[in-house]
């Protein structure tokens, strides 16, 4: 097995143009922290992209950050974090609930996989904050995209393109971000004792308030983890997260208090940025094993019905980001991906897809939602024009 490690965007080039030359399909990484997610490699060769590191332009005033994609996450927030600012999409952290340690993920894997946190309701995913790219296609080309080098790939936004392309359309090579400033203040209202039903009922409420929620979550009884039972205590407990100045954050508590009193006990968590950090990395799932873990993105009005007659059928444990409208399952048992998929589809339809599972199980499951034939076809289509020979982490998706 080869794997390339470079350090320059001439590097992947001559990496990829190897791979056209020897008709030998390459797996592209940074450090494999989301390496478990879909299907298994069908790799000899390699491109691991970890080498490839580096901030190359902070202009803080500008709200404007540039890396080379392997350069580490952590890194990067703890520069931001320096200066007051942040990603305000809040990228999630797969490492611990893949088995792999936390703080590994790379910027490039960001943009691959379109990461998010509890944050989406407000400020998006990854592709709503990229600025532009630099990316070596399946042809051994080079492309830059946005930023302040402009040179776009005709009827593409090459910058959107690659958002959650897993690396299947082309190899990243450096990245430039919106920054925001961080909130002066974070604080969460939370309520407790809710059931799943009224959880989401109390989350449309505040979320369709002026209160101007920037996370909703729920996490139903005996759905922890160690930090989450020293913070939060035991029991059903619904989240909502305010962001901002003082002033405004405590009389939009006040506001949700008023209108949410009658629905359980109502307590403020001041310090909330590691409950939030364990939510949005699935921490009460990262225990270690294999058991199938499903990341369901539905209705939130519909999201609970669609698990309660799961559970009629299959051991499953869930809890609910995103207003109830993104749903954390683990099975106890292996999945039936159709069967999952039909239910979500019963219940107004979604995406489902396939986080963690053994080897086994991801080589012969599909992963990822199936496509309708309209969005396959587009797929399809920006496969052979980026990738015509297949040689980028064949097999990923499908």
């Amino acid at each position: 097995m080869t794997t390339f490690t470079p350090t320059a965007d001439e590097d992947v080039v001559a990496s990829v143009q190897w791979a056209l030359a020897e008709n030998a399909p390459l797996e592209i990484m940074g450090e494999g922290s989301k390496r478990g997610i879909g299907r298994p490699a069908q790799t000899e060769h390699a491109i691991n992209l970890s080498a490839l590191s580096g901030i190359t332009l902070y202009e803080p005033e500008e709200l404007v950050l540039s890396a080379r994609a392997g350069t580490p996450l952590a890194k990067i927030e703890e520069l931001l974090k320096r200066n007051r600012q942040q990603l305000a999409f809040e990228p999630m952290d797969y490492g611990p609930l893949l088995e792999q340690p936390a703080g590994r993920g790379t910027i490039g894997g960001v943009l691959a996989g379109n990461l998010a946190g509890p944050r989406r309701l407000k400020a998006g995913a990854a592709r709503d904050h990229v600025l532009g790219v630099s990316v070596v296609s399946g042809r051994g080309e080079l492309f830059k995209s946005g930023g302040r080098v402009v040179k776009n790939v005709t009827g593409y936004d090459l910058s959107k393109v690659m958002a959650g392309s897993w690396g299947t359309l082309g190899v990243l090579t450096s990245l430039t971000f919106k920054v925001l400033p961080a909130p002066e203040m974070e604080a969460t209202l939370l309520v407790r004792g809710l059931s799943e039903g009224d959880a989401a009922a109390a989350m449309a409420l505040a979320m369709g308030s002026s209160a101007e929620v920037s996370s909703a979550a729920h996490l139903p009884e005996g759905i922890s983890t160690p930090t989450l039972n020293v913070l939060l205590g035991s029991g059903p407990k619904t989240l909502l997260r305010l962001e901002g100045f003082g002033p405004s954050v405590a009389y939009r508590f006040d506001l949700l208090h008023r209108l949410l009193r009658d629905g359980g006990v109502i307590e403020r968590i001041d310090d909330s940025t590691a409950v939030w950090a364990e939510i949005r990395d699935c921490a009460p799932f990262a225990d270690n094993t294999d058991r199938p873990v499903w990341r369901v993105s539905m209705a939130p009005s519909e999201a609970y019905k669609m698990v309660a007659e799961l559970r009629m059928h299959a051991g499953a444990a869930a809890f609910y980001d995103w207003q109830g409208g993104l749903v954390w399952l683990r099975m106890e048992a292996e999945p039936e991906a159709e069967g999952i998929r039909a239910l979500v589809a019963h219940f107004g339809g979604g995406h489902a897809t396939l986080v963690r599972a053994s080897p086994s199980v991801r080589a012969s499951t599909p992963v990822f939602q199936p496509q309708p034939p309209a969005l396959a076809a587009l797929s399809a289509r920006l496969k052979e024009q980026f990738d015509p020979n297949g040689i980028l982490n064949p097999g990923r998706m499908g």
